[in-house]
């Protein structure tokens, strides 16, 4: 009977260490679906944010404007430092879309009311704030009269355009101005950052270009 007892007595400890075991497998399982959920959760929460920095009608990056940039932009041929030099030598025309800091164009005068100097490659136009992912009527007209005036019409003109490193701005001027026409359009997404690093070169103080103030011949039209 003691023996008994005791064969029984071992069935049970077994039968408790695997309900035991199961239990605990059980609990690992639920744990690890809840994981893999959370996981994906947090993705789709990511994606939807970065779906969010972009314009779903125009693709344009409309916000976190200092975030690593692609490889390639519509319109236009990402180039790096070496064939910014040779295009400067065929004459290209360098075009600086670095964003303004300060109260904007003055809309009597169209002079920029800036906060903060700002220094750019060497020889280059400044037209701020064009690489906005949206930008009104105004800033359109500005860019796009602007680049007549530079270009002299030549929707042929070699165009660089950039702004700093790491910067969405020049991804979207450089579709922008494609749309406008120009063909030859060339994207150097290391901007000031890379001139200098790169090349230890200097960089030169910047002034805007003036803003175009509609005349009141305009402003008067509905």
């Amino acid at each position: 009977m003691e023996c008994c007892s005791a064969i029984q007595n071992k069935r049970r400890g077994r039968t408790i260490i695997f309900a035991s075991r199961s239990i605990a497998f059980r609990f690992i399982s639920a744990l690890t679906i809840a994981c893999m959920v959370l996981l994906a959760d947090s993705g789709a929460i990511t994606q939807a944010a970065e779906d969010s920095s972009f314009d779903r009608t125009t693709g344009y990056r409309i916000a976190h404007y200092r975030a690593a940039v692609p490889d390639t932009v519509p319109g236009g041929t990402r180039v790096d430092l070496d064939k910014v030099d040779q295009l400067i030598k065929d004459g290209a025309l360098l075009l600086d879309v670095m964003p303004s800091e300060g109260a904007g164009p003055d809309p009597v005068t169209g002079q920029w009311r800036l906060s903060r100097p700002h220094q750019t490659i060497p020889g280059s136009v400044w037209v701020p704030d064009v690489g906005r992912g949206i930008i009104s009527t105004a800033y359109e007209n500005y860019l796009s009269e602007n680049l007549k005036r530079l270009t002299e019409g030549n929707f042929d003109k070699k165009l660089i355009v950039f702004c700093q490193s790491d910067c969405w701005m020049a991804w979207n001027a450089v579709q922008r101005i494609s749309a406008l026409g120009y063909k030859q359009i060339f994207w150097f997404p290391e901007g000031t950052d890379g001139w200098v690093e790169w090349g230890d070169r200097k960089l030169t103080p910047a002034d805007p270009v003036k803003f175009l103030v509609p005349s009141k011949a305009q402003s008067s039209k509905p």
